[in-house]
């Protein structure tokens, strides 16, 4: 793992399509060895227009970076679309439908575009998207008082989404920006199986959201020099709980802050908290690869 974290650190990456396949170490005489493909990215977005120019060079060199699965998620029904035809391109790629709250007031979004604000109608039309194997979750929905979403809309959402994976029995992507007290209650009343993604709570309320049945999803942002309290939460959660996200293009971890982020950084995210915890990254990683398989019942 340290190999491949300085390969990234150098900027280089596999070609296209060079990964190994699983099982295989070998690439060639006198080479080192690939990475075995350990990373599971639990919520990427690599539907976003930021991987337009070089989206399939990328996604092809993730497996020799390390990655072992990436689910894709869509945030209203035109990215859903989106993520589950690109999942069916790559056989490590899954993905997730659902309409994150910002769509409500996205001029671009296809909850505004499509269907006029109307969430009801549009969830109508995703759901026959759920019985295509491919999609394993229900998200990214949740709720955002960061941006001006009102706030009935996108709680009266947030709630259908979850009933919606207790019905289909899928996991559920929560996103939860400045809401902390709506999500804790939506999940003490419905105890959804799911991710708290991109967990910005409390080190001291990380075990009672897992005791209800959630996992939490921790991004780079546990590598930045001020996010104590994410490395707090990281080391306080279970570890069959955690599993490890990008938010890509976002969040990228140290050294990478503030550059497009991809799967292949979750290296960096994982050395980290596995560095706090007081484990080797390699156990950390293995750990958490099983556990997105328990998330995503896969």
């Amino acid at each position: 793992m340290q190999n491949l974290i300085a390969k990234q650190q150098h900027g280089t990456h596999s070609a296209p399509g060079g990964g190994v396949p699983r099982g295989e170490g070998a690439r060639g005489p006198g080479l080192a060895p690939e990475p075995m493909p350990v990373i599971f990215d639990t919520h990427a977005h690599y539907t976003s227009g930021s991987f337009n120019a070089d989206r399939a060079a990328l996604l092809a060199s993730l497996p020799g970076l390390g990655v072992a699965g990436v689910v894709t998620c869509g945030t209203d029904l035109a990215t859903s679309e989106a993520a589950l035809a690109l999942a069916k391109e790559y056989d490590w790629m899954y993905a997730a439908a659902g309409i994150h709250p910002e769509s409500l007031i996205e001029d671009d979004a296809s909850t505004v575009v499509q269907f006029g604000g109307d969430w009801r109608a549009e969830l109508a039309a995703m759901r026959p998207l759920f019985d295509d194997e491919k999609v394993v979750a229900v998200g990214e929905c949740g709720l955002d008082h960061h941006w001006p979403v009102p706030r009935d809309a996108q709680l009266e959402m947030c709630e259908a989404h979850i009933r919606l994976g207790l019905e289909l029995e899928l996991p559920v992507l929560l996103h939860d920006r400045e809401a902390h007290a709506e999500i804790y209650a939506l999940i003490k009343k419905y105890k959804p199986h799911g991710v708290l993604h991109a967990y910005s709570g409390s080190a001291e309320d990380v075990g009672w959201i897992c005791e209800c049945g959630m996992y939490v999803g921790f991004t780079g942002v546990v590598t930045f020099k001020n996010a104590k309290k994410p490395l707090e939460a990281a080391m306080a959660a279970p570890l069959e709980k955690i599993v490890l996200e990008t938010d890509c293009p976002y969040m990228a971890p140290e050294p990478f802050r503030g550059k497009r982020s991809h799967s292949g950084m979750i290296a960096q995210t994982a050395t980290k908290i596995a560095e706090a915890r007081g484990m080797e990254t390699d156990a950390f990683l293995a750990a958490t690869l099983e556990n997105a398989k328990a998330l995503y019942r896969l």
